[in-house]
Order: C-alpha cells, then structure tokens, then sequence
C-alpha cells in the first residue's frame, strides 16, 4: 500500500479590512482622489474582504457601509484621550484601516494613511480640526497603530516626528485616465464665457493646479512668473484650484504686480475635470512650486498628458518625478523663474521632460498599489492571530 499525499493545506481566508470612506463624502480632495482610487484598485484586486465604514452622522450611506454613529468633531476631542474599542461597531473586522491620518481605537491592528507631515510641522497654519486630527493620529500611533505613508520621503518624517518604526511606503498609482477632453463652449460666439477663455491656442501658458494653501507657494510663482514676463513677451500662466488659507496672500502678490503683467496671469476657482483636462493638454509646462508634498499627483498627470514639469525640491516631489522635471529650492525665486523661461524656450529641454516622464509613469500603477497594501493587511492580521 503506498503511503497517501500529505493533505493540501487549504488557502488562508482573505482578511477582513474595515475601510474608512469618509473622504469619499464632501468635497473631493486630493486625500479623496487617493482614497477613491485605492478602494476601486482593492476591489478589484479581490485579495481581502472590504468593509466600508464612515464617522460621520449626516453622510448618505449605500447599503454595505457601516456607520460609526459620533460626529467626526467629536471624535477628533475624544479619541485622543479616551475611548471604548470600536470592534463591534466596525463588524469585527481582522484590520482596521483609517485612510485620512485618523484611525479610531479597536482592539484589531490598525493601519492609519499619512501623505504628508506639513500639519504636524506647521500646527500653527493648521485649522483646529486639522490639529484635532493630528492628537489622534499621536494617540494611535502611541497605542500601537501602523503607519502607510505615500513616499519613502513622508515615512522618513513620520519616523521622525511620530517616533516609530511602524512605517511602511505603499506608492500611489497614477489618475485614472479619461477617453477624450472635452471642449468647453459656449451656447454662441456672444455667449457666456468662462474663466479660462483668454488662455488661447497662439499664447503658451503654464500651468498650477491645486488648492490655494501656503503649501503650495502660489506667491512665490506670481514673483517667479513677473520675472518670466520680463523675457517672454506672450507667455502666461494659469492658476487653477479652490480658495485656500492663501488666497489673501496671493492676491498680494498679484497686487504688488503692474497691470500688464497681471493681465497675463489667470486664476480660476476650482475647475472641474474635464476644464482641468483641457488645461493641461493645452499647457507648455506644469508648475508645481510647492513647500511640501507627500506624493504629487499633478506630476503625474502631466506626464500623462505629455507637458513638461517645473517644480521644487520640496518633499516627496524629486522621489515621485525624479529626472522627468527641472527643480529648484522651494525659496529661490529666481531658479523657478529660469527653469519656467528654460520649459517655455528650449523644444529640446521640453521634450526630453516629456519623454522622462512617460518613462516614469511606468514605476506606478494601482494595480501595484492594491498587491503592496493587500499584504499588507495580511501581515498585520497574522501577527494578530
């Protein structure tokens, strides 16, 4: 009789991850961009069991996400200090993860998202909830939390400023694409016009996209801009994004600019995607002047769209674009200004930032993002068991 086989082990279960989607509610932001695209990434992965949850009273939920029934202001004063485990009103899930810098207390693993480390090295330009937020991230990650950071360059400030070694780097992918870029138009040639009309084919502009915040230095590229101005007679530049906590500040800085040069320069409130689209399909270059970032998605997305990058050496930004972008200091106003003339005068410049670019697309894909995060979730779940 011969002996028998030994038995096949049967697969390990897919671990169960309550997912906060709270940033999929409200105004969408760059955090919820990220956590838009990692769910659909992990759903369609298929490597662990998903539970959507919410801290949130007022969100309209669909049917498998569970609500944690607090406010999210009173979450952010209580669980700093003290709270029950919330295991059972998550499901009892295996992991627990916070994708927006917060993760509630429960008695499972917990992982909690970091993209950049600008709130806690600046609180004083914080808001009060954004600082509320900050006390909840230290008590997590003081009680035990692991932290998944969008950059190798923000893990080694959350080492760093956290005091743990609980860090793991899981890139983001890049903005899903869309099949075409709409036109914007208008009902007729003496319709309505929108904000962006004056940036025409036959004058080459750059181009800014994010919200008006002092971390994305949009007074510093007005100055570098005027330089530009004063060697490029046509050139423009275009500023799209949300009202911030520097719109005053820019508008300074617009205002300190003579008439003719801020008859060059526009800026537009928060654009939808398709205008966004075809901005940038129509920029020269894209600037990204900023003092932080924890990842970089415009850098991406114009790489996407074929457009040189200039930007700063500011945070995660020369590890996201590394060659395929001309970068200065994030104070030197002057190198900005030179690397803007560089993109805008010299073709060849242009087109090897262009064909870097592409080239770099190729290290991101959410498709990576998903695999990296899932095993993730399944080394913190067996170290539990």
């Amino acid at each position: 009789m011969s002996p028998s086989a030994p038995p096949t082990p049967s697969p390990a279960a897919a671990p169960s991850v309550a997912f906060d989607v709270g940033p999929l509610h409200g105004p969408r932001t760059g955090v919820g961009n990220a956590v838009t695209w990692t769910l659909d990434a992990l759903r369609r992965c298929g490597d662990v069991e998903l539970m959507p949850y919410v801290t949130s009273m007022r969100a309209r939920l669909d049917g498998e996400t569970r609500r944690l029934p607090m406010p999210a202001a009173v979450a952010q004063r209580w669980w700093p200090h003290w709270s029950p485990p919330l295991d059972r009103l998550l499901g009892t899930p295996d992991v627990v993860h916070g994708t927006n810098y917060v993760v509630p207390p429960t008695r499972c693993p917990r992982l909690v998202s970091v993209y950049d480390c600008w709130f806690l090295e600046h609180p004083e330009l914080a808001a009060p909830d954004v600082r509320r937020s900050a006390d909840v991230l230290r008590r997590a990650v003081g009680d035990g939390a692991t932290v998944v950071a969008s950059s190798n360059a923000t893990a080694a400030r959350v080492r760093d400023l956290l005091e743990t070694d609980r860090v793991h780097t899981v890139l983001l992918g890049p903005p899903p694409q869309t099949d075409a870029v709409p036109a914007i138009e208008s009902d007729d040639e003496t319709g309505p016009r929108t904000e962006t009309d004056n940036v025409t084919d036959d004058a080459p502009y750059v181009l800014a996209i994010g919200t008006i915040e002092r971390r994305k230095n949009f007074p510093l590229l007005v100055k570098a801009f005027a330089r530009v101005c004063a060697e490029h007679p046509s050139a423009r530049l275009v500023i799209a994004g949300r009202r911030g906590d520097d719109s005053a500040a820019l508008e300074r800085a617009l205002w300190l600019l003579d008439r003719t040069t801020v008859a060059r320069i526009t800026v537009v409130d928060e654009v939808d995607e398709a205008t966004k689209q075809r901005l940038l399909a129509g920029a020269a270059a894209l600037v990204y002047p900023s003092l932080d970032e924890g990842f970089g998605f415009p850098i991406l997305e114009a790489a996407q769209a074929g457009v040189p990058v200039v930007a700063t050496t500011a945070g995660s930004i020369p590890e996201i674009a590394r060659n395929a972008a001309l970068l200065s200091e994030p104070s030197d106003v002057d190198a900005l200004a030179a690397n803007i003339h560089w993109a805008l005068t010299d073709p060849v410049m242009a087109r090897k930032l262009v064909t870097r670019g592409t080239r770099n697309l190729a290290r991101f894909s959410w498709e990576k993002t998903a695999a990296e995060l899932s095993a993730l979730y399944v080394e913190l779940a067996d170290g539990a068991r």
